[in-house]
């Protein structure tokens, strides 16, 4: 009996561990084709409903706006962008709401208002930004590239074949192109917000990554979901009772 090569387990066991997170945290989103959702609400689900877009939203806002009245001091505007994230926060932590994605922009908002604070430029506000734009967009194309798109493997876990589909070519080619095309929104905003903060371009800069925010973020959640959706039909169900 062979027993397999231990590079090959290791691959195995990294895609298991990677799928299984990202399987498990597109479930808790509310991505889950097996559930049969509507596309309308898998998406609001996605962003989180109002909450999530004001969570999203009204930090970033907020500076554009403050910084675009009040330039100076820069505190001001990184200090409301600050406190709005923190608000979000404390208040799913008061209702016992799951805190993750307040607390991860909070996280992100404090973090890039250190840097700014640390530099003395209100451009750098945005450097995590760019810098997760950058990341995401590389690790989501050299996925799709090397055949292991980061988009198929998540799926694959959800609907419970794990890297099964790695052998049915239809599956391989949507996943590929699933790929590309969330890595060209990464590198789309990257290349549009760049230059902007290359020239000190503030107040644009903030404006364009709000509307290259979740107004594309969205439709591209919609398309995502209505391919697995078609890639794994659901098998139809009959509760009425057979005739002899």
């Amino acid at each position: 009996m062979s027993t397999p090569e231990p590079g090959a387990e290791r691959e195995q066991s990294a895609s298991d561990i990677l799928g299984a997170a990202l399987g498990g945290a597109a479930r808790r989103a509310g991505l889950d084709p097996a559930e049969g959702a509507s596309t309308q609400k898998v998406v609001w689900s996605a962003i989180g409903g109002w909450r999530g877009i004001l969570e999203s939203v009204l930090p970033s806002l907020a500076f554009v706006i403050i910084f675009t009245i009040r330039p100076e001091p820069l505190i001001l505007a990184l200090g409301v962008s600050v406190g709005l994230a923190a608000l979000f926060t404390i208040v799913r932590l008061v209702q016992k709401s799951p805190p993750s994605a307040a607390l991860g922009g909070l996280i992100a908002a404090a973090a890039a208002a250190a840097l700014a604070l640390w530099t003395g430029r209100g451009q750098d506000n945005f450097v995590p930004g760019l810098i997760t734009n950058a990341a995401y967009g590389t690790a989501i194309l050299v996925s799709a590239l090397i055949g292991w798109s980061l988009i198929g493997i998540a799926a694959g876990f959800l609907m419970g074949e794990g890297t099964a589909w790695r052998r049915d070519r239809r599956k391989r080619r949507a996943f590929f192109w699933l790929g590309i095309a969330w890595s060209a929104l990464f590198f789309a905003r990257l290349a549009v917000q760049l230059p902007l903060y290359l020239t000190e371009q503030v107040t644009a800069l903030g404006t364009l990554k709000l509307i290259m925010g979740l107004p594309l973020f969205a439709p591209l959640i919609a398309v995502t979901w209505l391919v697995v959706r078609a890639l794994y039909p659901r098998a139809p169900q009959n509760d009425e009772p057979v005739e002899a």
